[in-house]
């Protein structure tokens, strides 16, 4: 049996500030009367009986389930212990087609979780964020009184570094990188007849490291405090009570790093529900630093698997979740381990034969225009021979610049250490950016090389531009520590990466020369011209602040007189 910690609780507090126009007597008297409903109802949460039920179910170890009841006034509540110390383990919202959560969390493989955030129909009024991409927006107005009220709402969030956050923010555009985070939301009043402006981006700040969340309201814990911006997040209207028992869904996090997700069964016999404040003191009662009101009546329910935890008052469909699942879930993409770019003009390309010549078209790889040359028998070609670092898997991709003269079937031979495949793409479309050309075993044996042929056989001109090189295998990283030769140019891999503003790029210099370093988008498109000057032979580190560009895939390129190299940068805010 497993009892929760204690904590003061700042209800009268809450209470106390929002008794305007009173006489002194008066309101003395009504913080005495406060007070003893204070002591009254601090002593029924504490009458809460918790029993550990994990038993009842196939759950992972870092997962456990409790249910509590009381009898005056009558409740059964449930909640979710998930100890996120545990590295197998993810906190993951889902949005998707209307399911009852006991056939919307076996839908998505989760192991338990709660209902998510308010909504109408299929639609979630509610924030859903999954990595890198925003699935839906928490509103960003409501209507009372005939009038649109712009919106600050709570969030709870999941970072990058697997801590948690719950904050009041607004959407400044349909990217995770557009979420600000606001020091409180707006400051409404109960039924506040005039809508306040909304807000200035200028006082906020951009949510970095943000993972996946979901969106609620109201807050409900802050700083192991009540704090209930009921008021605030305009609640009032909207058929979410204050202090009536209600059913009620919650989540909220502990210092030690524990997420519970909680319920309150309402509206029934054997339960009678419970109103926001009591619900805060609740959650603070279990350990919650920090906590945040989710959906609640009909929609309140809590299972495990297909298994209902709870018993819902009406086991409505809903199109948004919060679930404990398995980090590889969150299909987070692999971080590269070794990457190289390949242009027409760098050392490692060969031009073989007569009659290429540049595309006036726009939208080739870096600096280099690409190449085109009419279709023939093979004997014209550009051969890219990059130094493959170890015996592994690396995946090829090409860029063209597209137009519809050119070959529907470009020859791409690929000498592997496996043998040679030739792999035909049509070069009329998918122009402008990396196309995969597929994944080979290479060796560091030089006679290995990509080969961009003219003995095409459909359209006028093939194209040859660049070449990426991409390794997942660790034992193709490039350590730092690694003496270059001498006379060699070395550009290592930024760390961290990702990285989010700031990241270390490190390079080597073999001998005197005026060295640039340079930022390219996805689309080659030149975004920050870090380093440009002599230096001498030596090792140097420069540190690049990525503040102002928005999260994405960038690329760093290191250019002296006769050498480049270049490695990608990922920007995540």
């Amino acid at each position: 049996m497993s009892f929760p910690r204690r904590r003061e609780s700042s209800f009268l507090n809450y209470w106390i500030p929002t008794f305007v126009g009173m006489t002194i007597i008066e309101e003395l008297f009504m913080k005495r009367i406060l007070l003893f409903l204070f002591l009254f109802t601090t002593v029924s949460f504490s009458q809460i009986n918790w029993t550990e039920i994990t038993s009842n179910y196939t759950l992972p170890a870092g997962i456990k389930v409790f249910k509590g009841e009381r009898s005056s006034p009558i409740l059964k509540i449930f909640y979710i212990d998930v100890d996120m110390n545990n590295p197998d383990l993810v906190i993951h919202p889902y949005i998707g087609p209307n399911k009852t959560i006991n056939n919307f969390i076996p839908f998505v493989g989760a192991y338990a979780g709660i209902n998510g955030g308010f909504f109408g129909g299929s639609t979630s009024y509610s924030a859903v964020v999954y990595p890198y991409e925003v699935k839906a927006q928490n509103v960003a107005t409501v209507t009372r009184f005939s009038q649109s009220y712009p919106v600050i709402r709570s969030f709870f969030g999941m970072n990058f570094d697997r801590t948690f956050n719950v904050e009041w923010i607004y959407h400044f555009g349909s990217g995770v990188e557009d979420i600000y985070r606001f020091d409180a939301p707006m400051p409404y009043t109960l039924n506040q007849t005039t809508p306040l402006p909304p807000p200035e981006q200028s006082a906020g700040n951009v949510y970095e490291n943000l993972l996946v969340g979901i969106g609620g309201a109201p807050t409900l814990v802050k700083n192991g405090q009540v704090n209930v911006t009921y008021n605030q997040e305009i609640m009032w209207g909207s058929g979410v009570g204050f202090d009536n028992g209600d059913p009620r869904t919650a989540v909220g996090y502990t210092a030690d790093n524990h997420v519970i997700m909680i319920v309150a069964d309402g509206r029934q016999a054997s339960s009678q529900g419970v109103g926001l404040p009591e619900l805060a003191q609740i959650m603070i009662d279990l350990g919650c630093i920090e906590a945040m009101n989710l959906d609640g009546g009909g929609s309140t329910q809590m299972a495990v698997g297909n298994q209902f935890v709870n018993t819902p008052s009406e086991s409505r469909a809903v199109p948004t979740i919060l679930t404990v699942t398995h980090k590889d879930s969150l299909h987070i993409p692999a971080i590269p381990q070794f990457e190289k770019i390949i242009d027409t003009g760098d050392p490692e390309a060969s031009v073989i034969g007569n009659d290429w010549f540049p595309t006036a078209n726009p939208g080739y790889w870096g600096t280099t225009p690409s190449l085109l040359h009419s279709l023939g028998s093979g004997l014209n070609y550009v051969e890219f021979k990059p130094a493959f670092p170890a015996d592994a898997e690396y995946e090829i991709y090409a860029w063209w610049v597209a137009s519809a003269n050119r070959c529907q079937n470009t020859p791409f031979i690929i000498k592997h250490k496996n043998g040679v495949d030739t792999v035909r793409v049509n070069q009329v479309q998918n122009g402008s950016m990396w196309n995969l050309i597929g994944t080979f075993d290479f060796s560091p044996d030089t006679a290995q090389k990509i080969i961009i042929s003219d003995a095409g056989t459909i359209g006028t001109y093939v194209v040859a531009d660049a070449i990426q090189i991409i390794s997942y295998d660790p034992s193709t990283d490039v350590n730092i520590e690694d003496s270059p030769l001498p006379g060699e140019f070395k550009l290592f891999q930024n760390y961290p990466n990702p990285f989010n503003p700031e990241t270390k790029i490190s390079f080597y210099v073999g001998e005197q020369s005026k060295i640039q370093l340079k930022i390219f988008d996805l689309l080659g498109n030149e975004v920050r011209n870090i380093l440009n000057e002599e230096k001498s032979p030596g090792f140097y580190s420069v540190r690049f602040n990525g503040s102002g560009l928005p999260s994405g895939v960038y690329f760093c390129r290191l250019i002296s007189a006769d050498f480049y190299d270049t490695k990608k940068l990922i920007l995540l805010k």
